[in-house]
């Protein structure tokens, strides 16, 4: 069955300001953090183009700071200034050549401003503190509102002239103008605050004067988003309010409904934590409000399953689909052509597009590495080798699935050996803690990939350097993996290969495979402050034990701050009653008492156990490379037998051999 008649209203076309979407799936607006000197690259525009190819509807470009003070990050675009008007264009026109509707996001983020790279003051309503920093805000004069409005109206105006075929002004996450339209951030006794018509006053004014400037083909949109949690924030019905306000008078052809603020930063980029669907509630009640303009459903709307729900329930008219088209850009195209199992599903983890946004880098994808890299590579897309080779890969973890698949797409032969009786290596772990199933179904979208590609799969094989001797393959790819260390090695204590005391511990690998059985009262010491650790733990509470995390990090889950996920985790742990030990290290273990001891100020306690459980990093499994490397057998290692490292950067490896065989 075809994907238009599987996705009947996710592929039926729709209209705003004459133009036509050929779909309803938009790529919307996030920060891809790629600008060099406050211009888009090729990295930029490659990124764009691929989607667009890909088959996306709408493609929504990252934010343009519309004033000094707006600026967040370096790779934001330049603002005010009209010598980036080529550079968008190209853009623009990258995204439209190849069939999308070309949107530029519009914003500024108020009291939330960042000094770190503007060196700029934040302005806002009232002058309240930023809940990105511990820094203040100024409240901006009658004049300054008057240069912001300019701002946004000339950033309008360059992007018209770029090409685009509209903006979309940002009133989200309690931005600027959500700020204003807010009573808790706008206490102002002038003509910009008090009542409902002069809190919108700002916001109305901005796409009022777009309007006249770029015309009545001119595209506006307007996004928002919701906090029902937060007390201050506005809630559903007073946003509906400000909406139906700017409606009647046909200011905006769409509105964005999205989810979270900073005030709880971690519902803008909902992590596997939460449901899915997220702004889809939101953006009921905007539709049951509009008369005139369409709404988008943005916020883990992950695939298009859950697309097409959103749309046949009439919840929305267009779904914005953001990381979902990160890991596969071609997701429309193949929901269209009736193959959604080939989609390559988002894992939900925030781990290189908001960790690496989070960081100050360009953001990439852990499954999909062409992500940020479709200027260098083609996009996620494979040339045809002239001279096809036959590729024997050994391991079928991330890097050696990758390796192996990517290879066969460009045509060369593939044989992959597996020493297990099933594919994913470690990963498959992981796959087994609690909420992160879709690691198992990215695994079942590599089986059926190789499958199709009439990749060689051999099971219980354990490779020897005699066997790929006798076999004389054209290219042998290594990529058999990591192993858990003997011990329960501790930074915090580097004179000591493990702790003492000799009793027996569990690495977390064995206790997630079940090939151990832990007692009832756990001690999981977390080396690594990442889903190893917390992870198991949470497996290990949900089963019914009694934990206790020890970390010699200052909070639990460290790592996992930078893909906004580690507060829903401690809050998830805490529920289930894991106890948190921090700043601390493990100095003795006898199997039924650990001695810990304080970081801070050397202080002991006694930590009574049944079982040890330890998190830590892996070590290297190079043995077979180290035996080829003595015969001189030629060969690639890919992945973590080279160093134990993060599930993407295995990936990375495989990805990059393959197109290089």
């Amino acid at each position: 069955m075809s994907g238009q008649k599987s996705f009947k209203r996710l592929f039926s076309p729709v209209a705003m300001r004459g133009k036509t979407l050929r779909n309803r799936i938009v790529f919307g607006a996030h920060t891809a953090n790629m600008a060099v000197e406050g211009v888009p690259t090729e990295r930029h525009i490659a990124y764009y183009a691929e989607r667009a190819i890909g088959g996306a509807g709408m493609v929504v470009v990252e934010p343009m700071p519309v004033h000094p003070a707006a600026v967040l990050t370096r790779g934001n675009f330049r603002p005010a200034d009209d010598g980036v008007i080529p550079s968008f264009r190209k853009v623009a026109e990258a995204i439209k050549e190849n069939g999308a509707v070309a949107i530029q996001q519009l914003y500024h983020v108020g009291q939330h401003a960042d000094a770190d790279n503007s060196f700029h003051a934040g302005w806002s309503p009232s002058g309240l503190p930023s809940y990105h920093d511990s820094d203040g805000s100024h409240r901006m004069t009658e004049c300054d509102i008057g240069v912001t409005i300019d701002g946004f109206v000339q950033a309008a105006r360059r992007c018209r002239e770029a090409g685009f075929d509209g903006v979309e002004v940002w009133a989200a996450y309690h931005s600027l103008l959500d700020q204003f339209w807010t009573p808790w951030s706008n206490r102002r006794d002038d003509r910009w605050g008090g009542s409902l018509e002069n809190r919108t006053r700002m916001s109305r004014e901005v796409m009022a004067r777009i309007r006249r400037e770029c015309g009545d083909d001119f595209i506006i949109g307007l996004a928002i988003s919701d906090e029902p949690e937060v007390a201050v924030a506005l809630q559903r019905e007073a946003l509906a309010e400000i909406i139906d306000l700017h409606d009647r008078d046909t200011l905006m052809d769409y509105v964005t409904c999205g989810s979270g603020s900073y005030f709880d930063f971690y519902k803008i980029m909902p992590t596997f934590m939460f449901p899915e669907k997220l702004g889809a509630d939101l953006a009921s009640v905007i539709k049951s409000t509009v008369r005139h303009a369409l709404v988008t459903a943005e916020s883990h709307v992950r695939t298009p399953e859950n697309a097409e729900s959103v749309l046949s329930e009439s919840l929305a008219d267009l779904v914005s689909l953001v990381r979902a088209q990160i890991a596969d850009p071609h997701l429309a195209n193949k929901a269209a052509d009736g193959r959604p199992q080939d989609i390559r599903g988002c894992l939900s983890c925030n781990q290189m597009c908001w960790g690496r946004r989070s960081r100050d880098y360009w953001i990439s994808c852990v499954i999909n590495p062409s992500a940020g890299r479709e200027w260098e590579w083609g996009g996620d897309r494979f040339t045809r080798t002239v001279r096809p080779k036959r590729v024997f890969v050994v391991g079928g973890g991330p890097a050696g699935l990758e390796a192996a698949r990517v290879a066969a797409e460009r045509g060369h032969r593939v044989t992959l050996a597996e020493a297990s009786d099933r594919l994913g290596g470690q990963f498959r772990l992981a796959g087994l803690q609690p909420r992160r199933a879709q690691i198992l179904d990215l695994i079942a979208w590599y089986e059926r990939q190789l499958q199709q590609l009439q990749v060689e799969l051999r099971y219980g094989a354990y490779v020897e350097a005699d066997d790929l001797e006798r076999e004389a393959f054209d290219h042998v790819i290594v990529a058999t993996g990591s192993l858990p260390p003997d011990g329960a090695f501790q930074r915090a204590l580097p004179q000591f290969e493990t702790i003492p005391g000799g009793a027996p511990m569990f690495s977390a690998e064995a206790v997630m495979a079940r090939e151990v059985r832990p007692g009832k009262r756990i001690i999981l010491l977390d080396d690594g402050g990442n889903w190893k650790g917390c992870g198991t733990a949470w497996r290990l509470a949900e089963d019914g034990h009694a934990v206790t995390l020890v970390t010699p990090d200052p909070l639990v889950g460290k790592e996992l701050q930078r893909m906004a996920v580690d507060a829903p985790l401690r809050r998830t742990l805490t529920r289930l009653g894991v106890r948190f030990v921090i700043e601390s290290a493990i100095v003795h273990w006898d199997g039924k008492t650990a001695d810990v001891a304080s970081l801070l100020d050397g202080a002991e306690t006694q930590i009574a156990a049944d079982s040890l459980v330890f998190a830590n990093t892996n070590l290297a499994e190079d043995t077979l490379s180290n035996e080829l490397y003595k015969r001189s057998i030629s060969h690639v290692c890919v992945g973590d037998c080279t160093a134990s490292r993060q599930a993407a950067f295995a990936i990375h490896d495989g990805r990059k051999v393959a197109l290089a065989l």
